[in-house]
């Protein structure tokens, strides 16, 4: 599952997401450093990819190549409820 980091909505990727691709929702740019799963705040240039260049912008859309759209999952309720099914399930509740 994808979402946008400005609206958290979530989106359906079928492909690659390119540079100028938008929020159908909020119309944020796609293809920026908040929605890469390399981005860590804590991490050197707010990067994991050691071979990266620096973004200052980071909501912003850019040209790196090493970008992967990061996956993004469930809220905790939704997962909770997830996990208690299962299980209810398995011990035939």
């Amino acid at each position: 599952m994808y979402s946008c980091h400005a609206c958290k909505k979530e989106l359906s990727l079928g492909r690659s997401v390119g540079r100028k691709d938008e929020c159908p929702s909020c119309r944020a740019d796609l293809h920026c450093c908040l929605n890469c799963r390399f981005y860590d705040r804590a991490a050197s240039k707010e990067c994991r990819e050691p071979m990266a260049e620096m973004v200052k912008e980071k909501n912003k859309a850019n040209f790196c190549d090493f970008f992967t759209y990061a996956e993004t999952r469930d809220n905790p309720a939704k997962e909770a409820e997830k996990s208690r099914t299962a299980l209810d399930a398995l011990f035939k509740k």
